[in-house]
């Protein structure tokens, strides 16, 4: 398998960040990592190896980013509004950097790259997705939570005014503009969960998002599988490739 490592320093965060490029050719993706996690992680932890033949048959060419969710969500000492904007930041890096990278480095000027990843993952690759579908074109989300005010967060009702526009349950149903609801159903969204072990908010989230998107007539595959289905990696390798699969 081709690879590449890439990194630079992102002036929309002030840091050095890194990529990984996995493949030659194929649909491109950007790969957000699990909770605090780096570029490398989705090899870690198995993903590239069990989806290695999309990726050597030229169906899928992966662009797996570092995160900055020490700085923004997991900094628990700074203000919700600080994150918040932390994470704005990252974003910029993704629109302004990463994405420019990936339309030269695959030779496709107009490359809207899908969004994909778990747990904490699928979370960036939605809300990403939510925010620039000009620029995004879809996103595989499996596992993940949609709205901010969750536990895991430490970030409750009170705080959603400073973090709205990274909450994708809170701010998606008043999304009206119609450009961006017309690139929303351009889009191949897929968004999974399962129903078994640690995925009980995963399931709350996944079916609030569901219900919005059908009421605005964006289709979207939302599927919920098994009571069996728990959330950690071994089904995460199965969910992946079933959906890239279906898509290429």
């Amino acid at each position: 398998m081709h690879t590449e490592i890439h990194k630079w320093y992102s002036p929309n965060l002030g840091k050095d960040m890194e990529l990984k490029v996995y493949g030659h050719y194929g649909k491109a993706f950007i790969v957000f990592p699990c909770s605090r996690g780096r570029y490398f992680d989705f090899e870690g932890q198995g993903m590239i190896a069990k989806i290695s033949s999309h990726i050597d048959g030229a169906k899928i060419k992966l662009y797996a980013i570092d995160s900055v969710d020490t700085e923004s969500w997991y900094n628990f000492g700074a203000s919700p509004a600080t994150r918040s904007a932390r994470n704005d930041q990252y974003y910029k890096y993704i629109t302004d950097e990463v994405i420019p990278f990936i339309r030269t480095h695959s030779q496709s000027p107009e490359e809207r790259p899908m969004a994909t990843g778990t747990s904490m993952g699928a979370y960036h690759a939605v809300n990403f997705f939510l925010k620039h579908p000009e620029l995004c074109g879809g996103t595989i989300a499996l596992s993940g939570l949609y709205r901010m005010d969750r536990n895991e967060f430490k970030l409750g009702a009170n705080d959603i005014k400073d973090v709205y526009y990274n909450s994708p349950i809170h701010y998606l149903p008043n999304v009206t503009d119609a450009n961006k609801l017309d690139w929303y159903k351009k889009s191949n969204i897929i968004i999974c969960t399962g129903q078994g072990a640690w995925e009980d908010e995963a399931i709350v989230d996944t079916k609030d998002i569901d219900y919005t998107l059908k009421s605005k007539g964006v289709p979207a595959w939302i599927d919920y599988w098994g009571k069996d289905v728990n959330h950690d990696w071994p089904w995460w390798y199965v969910q992946m490739n079933h959906f890239l699969s279906k898509l290429y």
